[in-house]
């Protein structure tokens, strides 16, 4: 939102910072996800940015965007979000062979990588102020972009989850 997530920062003693936005309920909504490569253990982040919610159709795209560039078996893990559910997401699977659907139990973001996907982009923007739209659409954009190029920081996120450890083994 435009409205930035604050976090602790110096200050003068005695003089408490404060950060000026302007009040706007924009939103940028952003689907992604980290991919492992099976034999190589090479990460991948892939996303997509929405103006307003995220709709079923949106994650029909997403995911036909990942089967485009992954190739062999794609296996998604993802939380129970009412987005992920529905005849048309299974339709889209039953069509996509390739495509395995697997979801995290309810209420478990700690097992969930993309969150410290998400955790290192709202560190990034932390205390910062866009004017417009836009400016958060790029800050936002850089911050993917870097991450897609580290591999440290992508590692960082499975190592960070609770997965079971076979899995955090890239």
């Amino acid at each position: 939102m435009m409205i930035p997530p604050a976090q602790k920062t110096w200050a003068p003693r005695g003089q408490t910072p404060i950060i000026r936005h302007h009040q706007s309920h924009d939103r940028i909504s952003v689907i992604s996800g980290v991919s492992v490569s099976p034999i190589r253990h090479r990460l991948g982040l892939y996303y997509s940015l929405y103006e307003g919610n995220i709709t079923q159709v949106q994650i029909q795209e997403f995911l036909r965007y990942m089967l485009k560039h992954l190739r062999g078996p794609v296996v998604v893990v993802w939380d129970n979000a009412a987005c992920h559910k529905g005849i048309d997401i299974r339709k889209f699977c039953a069509r996509h062979k390739r495509l395995h659907l697997e979801a995290l139990p309810p209420y478990a973001p700690e097992l969930n990588p993309d969150e410290g996907v998400w955790s290192q982009a709202k560190k990034s923007m932390s205390n910062a102020r866009h004017d417009t739209f836009f400016e958060l659409w790029d800050h936002l954009l850089d911050t993917l972009d870097g991450l897609v190029v580290s591999q440290p920081a992508l590692r960082a996120c499975i190592h960070k989850s609770d997965l079971p450890p076979f899995l955090r083994s890239v």
